[in-house]
């Protein structure tokens, strides 16, 4: 079995972010932390213009937390501890000044949902269902929740949070505005990110930067709300609710 990784390239200009974990590209403390570290990474580099982020595997893009370390949790340090690392990633994300296309192969369930709708621009194919599964664990989708409502209103978001546990089609995501273009397979998926970053690192930097700036004005307050959310996760995680529903899920 592989072990988890994040990976950072670039070629003419376009830098390629890639993570992997054998648990469905589910994240845990250290994935995250590395993730944000790269993201932040690629936006200090002079060479890149635009960034790709994406992951390995051909079924699904992230399954959100790891559940192993969900169960590990003891108390509400470690609990704020583990789900600021998707605030950091988020974060790390918006305050990027490079455009970040998001490449969306496979389902995307919860934290991955986050990630989608972080990206200033995503590309997904028709296998990319997304689910928002907090409420089902125990929990609620209160660190992600101001990057989905960004980029698919309230109105999808709330549906998504309350229905936690059921998917959502990609066509479905790409009518809210999630996905920009969806296709048939990974192939396709690849080529269409590629033309569009080729493109992209052609135009002016100082452009896109201020764009960028422009589009993620009013998220000023980031940094200080999701650690907010964070903590209201990393207690709710160790309900009597949440600890039976990872005890059982761990049996299937």
């Amino acid at each position: 079995m592989q072990e988890p990784y994040v990976t950072y390239s670039i070629h003419n200009k376009i830098a390629t972010v890639e993570f992997y974990t054998p648990q469905h590209n589910s994240l845990p403390t250290i994935i995250l932390q590395q993730l944000a570290d790269t993201i932040t990474q690629a936006g200090n580099d002079d060479n890149c213009k635009v960034i790709i982020l994406k992951s390995a595997g051909n079924k699904t893009f992230c399954a959100g937390a790891s559940f192993d370390e969900l169960m590990s949790i003891e108390n509400e340090e470690q609990g704020l501890i583990f789900f600021s690392g998707f605030a950091k990633v988020i974060n790390a994300i918006r305050q990027c000044p490079q455009f970040i296309i998001g490449s969306v192969q496979g389902k995307a369930i919860g934290g991955g949902v986050g990630l989608a709708c972080s990206c200033d621009y995503t590309l997904a194919t028709v296998h990319a269902q997304i689910k928002l599964s907090e409420l089902a664990v125990g929990i609620g989708p209160f660190v992600v929740g101001p990057a989905v409502e960004r980029k698919i209103g309230n109105a999808a978001a709330y549906e998504l949070a309350i229905d936690a546990s059921n998917f959502r089609s990609a066509e479905w995501a790409m009518q809210k505005g999630l996905y920009v273009n969806i296709f048939s397979s990974i192939e396709e998926l690849e080529g269409a990110v590629e033309a569009l970053a080729t493109t992209l690192s052609n135009y002016n930097a100082d452009a896109m930067h201020e764009i960028k700036k422009a589009f993620w004005k009013g998220t000023e307050n980031w940094d200080e709300l999701l650690m907010q959310r964070a903590a209201i996760s990393g207690k709710l995680i160790l309900s009597d609710f949440s600890k039976k529903f990872l005890k059982e899920f761990k049996k299937k």
